[in-house]
């Protein structure tokens, strides 16, 4: 009998392919076994439709509860029929099922499958190194999901040991490409061309599939800006050399215009730097931030001293003579007016 099972095996495997093997081998052995068992154990309770299911469940699982079992030589032969059975349906069964998550597996490594993700960050575009920099950065921030949509030249994904990153590949300009990223869900939108005319071109997809996303992109000609507000006038440029920026964007939208306006001469906010005088007669960085913003409309940003930069440091850090001050203004401060506030001289006047 295990010889006929095996030889009928390799014959369906041809026919029936898939799912539809095991449960037609399960069928199988069931009928013929309860057909053989009536034979083999004739007016047992065993062959009664009411027992015999129970019976084939539990000897062809192999737990065997002991109710009910064969008395006569015959019939446990039978019985081991249907224990050889129940382990083929099972290997069958497992093996199919081992396949179907690897197959699973390997579409969502290949980026062939759609996501069901809401309120992510996707980026579009693929360059080795620097992508991966951008993502560890929009990871840092706890619960963060992302999306990376590459071309079909990435063959699979390329942080498949992130957990928090998803793949999907093909055109980037395609709305296939949009539906399986759930761009329609998603938060931000980072889009990373190969050059600048693809970023264009990405970014009409990506404002077709949904208006209301917070756009981030990367140029390498700051005069597409215009160009790419045409088409969705929220739209947040940076330059391409500067993919730091991108992260920082889509974690903190509007970032990229107060960096704008501070490295942007002529802009509303200048970054200077002054020397602190001798006669300062504030002595912590805190009574420095309140005199300069007080007196001055200023805001300090730094300090560096001997020991180094201290970006926004506590504010009863001492500020001693000779230190760096950076701050930001409408224009820079006149270093031999720091000496004395505005009111000082007015009280002298």
């Amino acid at each position: 009998m295990p010889f006929f099972l095996h030889r009928l095996l390799r014959f369906a495997r041809i026919r029936l392919p898939g799912w539809r093997l095991p449960l037609a081998v399960a069928t199988l052995v069931f009928l013929t076994s309860w057909g053989l068992m009536a034979l083999a154990e004739p007016g047992s309770e065993l062959v009664t439709p009411a027992n015999y299911w129970w019976y084939f469940v539990v000897t062809a699982a192999t737990v065997g509860y002991g109710d009910f079992f064969p008395e006569s030589g015959p019939g446990h032969l039978v019985g081991a029929y249907v224990i050889v059975g129940g382990i083929v349906t099972l290997t069958l069964l497992f093996t199919e099922l081992a396949t179907a998550l690897q197959t699973a597996r390997g579409k969502r490594l290949r980026g062939v499958v759609g996501l069901d993700l809401r309120d992510h960050v996707v980026v579009l575009g693929y360059t080795p190194g620097r992508t991966e920099r951008i993502v560890a950065e929009l990871t840092v921030e706890p619960g963060t999901q992302v999306v990376l949509a590459a071309h079909d030249d990435v063959p699979g994904n390329p942080m498949p040991e992130e957990p928090r990153v998803s793949f999907v590949r093909g055109d980037l300009t395609h709305a296939d490409v949009m539906t399986r990223a759930c761009v329609d869900r998603a938060r931000t939108a980072v889009i990373d061309g190969r050059d600048d005319n693809e970023t264009l071109a990405i970014a009409v997809a990506v404002d077709h599939a949904n208006p209301q996303v917070h756009m981030v992109a990367a140029v390498r000609d700051l005069g597409r800006r215009d160009t790419l507000r045409y088409v969705n006038a929220g739209v947040q440029v940076v330059q391409w050399h500067m993919p730091f920026l991108l992260s920082e964007e889509a974690a903190d939208p509007g970032l990229t215009q107060v960096y704008n306006e501070l490295m942007t001469a002529g802009g509303h906010g200048n970054t200077y730097s002054v020397r602190v005088p001798h006669d300062l007669p504030q002595r912590t960085f805190g009574e420095c931030q309140t005199a300069f913003g007080r007196e001055h409309g200023a805001t300090v940003l730094a300090m560096r001293t001997g020991e180094g930069l201290l970006v926004s440091p506590s504010w009863d850090t001492p500020v001693p003579e000779g230190a760096t001050l950076y701050y930001v203004a409408s224009q820079r401060l006149d270093a031999s007016r720091l000496g004395r506030s505005p009111h000082a001289e007015r009280r002298g006047q």
